[in-house]
């Protein structure tokens, strides 16, 4: 049977380098709910950040979360022991004009440091404006750890 994670341990795993699923409602187009990898950031205790629209694309989820105002975020281990947390969050920031260093905290966990300031610099001033750094509050969390061992 698995277990819930504690806070500390939560906190731990979404550290780690993982990529995110998030899924929004769909509006009343008639489509079924977006459902996508990110990259995101966590600070414990904390809010989830994530990006969209990046290389000038406009994108549905922007759309999607601004008429929701809420999203959901899992993120897995996908080998064994299996493990996940997801994060049900109310969006409490949209941002298009975001520092480099906020995308840096984001790109930072999944590129070399000189290839995550090039890709946040470029973002960050692409003559589009598309760019969307979201900020989401966790409202509720759900976890599993599929690890029986007794030595954790």
């Amino acid at each position: 049977m698995p277990r819930t994670l504690t806070e500390a341990e939560r906190d731990q795993f979404l550290a780690e380098i993982h990529i995110g699923v998030l899924s929004v409602a769909a509006d009343s187009d008639g489509r079924p709910p977006l459902t996508v990898p990110v990259w995101y950031a966590h600070r414990p205790g904390g809010d989830i950040t994530f990006f969209t629209n990046t290389q000038g694309r406009k994108s549905r989820k922007t759309r999607l979360l601004r008429h929701a105002g809420r999203f959901s975020l899992c993120v897995q281990q996908p080998r064994f022991p299996y493990k996940y947390v997801t994060a049900e969050c109310t969006l409490v920031r949209a941002d298009r004009s975001p520092a480099v260093e906020e995308v840096l905290a984001i790109t930072g966990r999944y590129l070399p440091p000189d290839a995550a300031r090039e890709f946040a610099e470029a973002e960050t001033s692409h003559p589009a404006g598309t760019f969307v750094l979201f900020t989401g509050r966790p409202d509720r969390w759900a976890s599993a750890d599929f690890d029986q061992r007794d030595d954790r």
